[in-house]
């Protein structure tokens, strides 16, 4: 595979990720069941059509995905449901286990402390404001470098990680010292 179309690939992915992650940010903490078909809005029902003969068979947590799906639907600008409908198709011509990597990056991600998440998150939008040439550049460098260096950049990412989670993990005792509840709130917010 030459260059430009690995860069394109990665970009391809990135971009993928950065729309699955921002979907998945956007759901709210808590959801509510899924609700009734008649409950709905009338404009969730109509995006949720294909699924009204089996509504109340499906699962709750199905119901709610797929409601909540729906609800960002309908909120979208007509410019953002090109761009979800251009990567969903994205998605669908990836080979199943390209998906299922980039799910378990996804993964990763989620698991990682909220202020790890946001430094990727701002590398990445640094990234993005790089020129495509710029970006090419740091491309071919990593490519470009011995295995065991390629290897020494993981171990060092891997090391601020997981200090990142133990700066996390001593944050959320302190709280808890301080008199904060196992949620993170203080004793006078229960």
């Amino acid at each position: 595979m030459n260059k430009r179309a690995t860069g394109n690939k990665i970009g391809m992915v990135l971009g993928l990720v950065t729309g699955l992650l921002l979907l998945a940010l956007s759901v709210p903490a808590a959801a509510e069941e899924g609700g009734d078909w008649q409950q709905l809005a009338p404009e969730v029902r109509q995006v949720l059509t294909p699924y009204a003969d089996r509504w109340d068979t499906l699962p709750a947590e199905r119901r709610q995905r797929l409601q909540r799906g729906a609800e960002r639907w309908v909120r979208m600008t007509p410019e953002e449901k090109r761009e979800a409908g251009r990567k969903l198709e994205q998605w669908r011509k990836m080979p199943p286990e390209e998906r299922q990597q980039v799910r378990e990056r996804f993964e990763r991600f989620r698991r990682l402390p909220p202020e790890e998440q946001q430094r990727l998150r701002e590398a990445r939008e640094r990234f993005q404001q790089m020129t495509p040439e710029r970006r090419r550049q740091l491309l071919d460098r990593w490519r470009q470098l011995p295995p065991e260096k390629k290897e020494e950049f993981k171990e060092r990412f891997r090391e601020r990680q997981e200090r990142s989670r133990q700066d996390a993990g001593d944050r959320w005792q302190n709280r808890r010292d301080l008199g904060g509840s196992a949620a993170g709130r203080p004793a006078w917010r229960r």
